[in-house]
């Protein structure tokens, strides 16, 4: 199955999303990101037809969805609202039941296969052990899944959900991104608005990021991320989980420096929470997959970068002297110091010659030192400013 939107403009009073354009297909799972009153839920109402385009077009498998009936259109496009009342207490495979209505002739009553759809539908889903409970008697959790099964039952190519784990607890938001997931590897196309940027990294094959009725980014999470600082206007650490290999967001509130140039020498973590107050700031050597390395890629900084676990090379120390030459100053956290890393004790040196030093000292260098005095001796050489803490370090720039 084939989705396509061109130039798609749509909303009911005036264009909420405007000028929409991509593509997506069977065995994708798709989630939507992005702030409040960024067009996510009128983009999924516009591709059921709940919504009329004001311009463009829509597309499935090439054919114009505006050409294709409501009905027709229900056995291709499933959708589970963000809300859904039943008025009457029904049992649940009752409600399930519903989804087979587009399959069925105006007078024509549900037939054993239909029965079988619904079932296999439930079993999918995991509520199956519900089917003969009132519906008024279950909880949100349940519901939702009762919903998606309906969904489900429609035998549709194209499942459009609307915020399908809002209100529910960890347990069953996990138990429903995880069935998305494995119906999208069945070929459904599914499209979701999710809420929860972290669940949507973890789960999506693909996200879409709105923000004012447009989309700012299409692609692969690890894509789609670095662009989420900018559409909530929030600071955020971006870090890669280290078991799922996932990226995954924290926002923070940052009081960050904004007007001095600095660079910092740090490593191990020492230099987390002075990283985390600038905004002009570039940091090195680090090598890759540091807590410091992970931390100033995430905050967007320049990185003089070296391989993991390897010492420092020449070439690697001379492209850390020049971002000490362009920094107004230059912060040495109490990092402890090896071989591998004593040529930013070096670099240090050279920037407190350039009178741009500034040195956070809460452990004395004996304590730090690995390098059987070698860290000691350049250390004592430094003439910098010495002071207790980053607040303190701040305060000086």
């Amino acid at each position: 199955m084939h989705l396509k939107l061109e130039n798609v403009s749509s909303g009911y009073f005036e264009e909420v999303i405007k000028e929409i354009s991509f593509d997506a297909h069977g065995g994708e799972f798709i989630g939507i990101i992005g702030p409040n009153g960024s067009g996510k839920t009128t983009l999924i109402r516009t591709i059921t037809k709940l919504l009329k385009p004001r311009r463009g077009a829509i597309y499935l498998n090439g054919k114009d969805i505006a050409k294709i009936g409501v009905k027709d259109l229900a056995k291709v496009v499933a959708v589970v609202p963000q809300s859904f009342q039943v008025d009457f207490n029904f049992k649940v495979e009752d409600v399930v039941l519903m989804g087979r209505t587009p399959h069925l002739g105006r007078f024509e009553f549900e037939s054993e296969r239909d029965f079988e759809i619904a079932f296999e539908a439930m079993k999918i889903v995991g509520c199956d052990h519900l089917a003969g409970r009132s519906i008024g008697e279950i909880s949100g959790g349940e519901l939702q899944k009762v919903i998606i099964a309906m969904a489900l039952a429609q035998e549709p190519k194209i499942l459009l959900l609307d915020e399908p784990t809002a209100h529910l607890d960890v347990n069953h938001q996990i138990e429903i991104m995880n069935m998305l997931r494995k119906l999208a590897d069945k070929g459904i196309l599914v499209m979701a608005v999710i809420h929860d940027i972290n669940l949507a990294l973890q789960f999506c094959s693909k996200l879409i990021l709105m923000k004012d009725g447009r989309i700012v980014a299409f692609g692969k999470p690890e894509d789609v991320v670095r662009h989420i600082k900018d559409v909530f206007e929030i600071d955020v650490i971006i870090r890669k989980h280290p078991i799922t290999g996932k990226f995954y967001v924290l926002p923070v509130k940052l009081e960050k420096v904004r007007k001095t140039k600095v660079h910092v020498i740090c490593g191990g973590g020492s230099g987390a929470k002075i990283m985390m107050k600038l905004k002009r700031a570039s940091a090195g050597v680090l090598n890759i997959l540091d807590t410091d390395w992970e931390i100033a890629n995430s905050l967007g900084f320049e990185i003089v970068s070296e391989a993991p676990f390897s010492p420092i090379t020449e070439e690697s120390h001379e492209k850390n002297l020049r971002l000490i030459d362009s920094a107004n100053r230059v912060i040495l956290t109490d990092v402890p110091f090896g071989y591998g890393n004593l040529k930013n004790l070096e670099a240090a040196l050279y920037a407190s010659e350039l009178g741009k030093l500034i040195v956070i000292e809460k452990t004395p260098i004996e304590c730090r030192d690995f390098t059987s005095g070698k860290a000691t001796e350049l250390y004592k050489r430094i003439n910098a400013e010495f002071v207790k803490s980053e607040n303190e370090a701040i305060s000086m720039l």
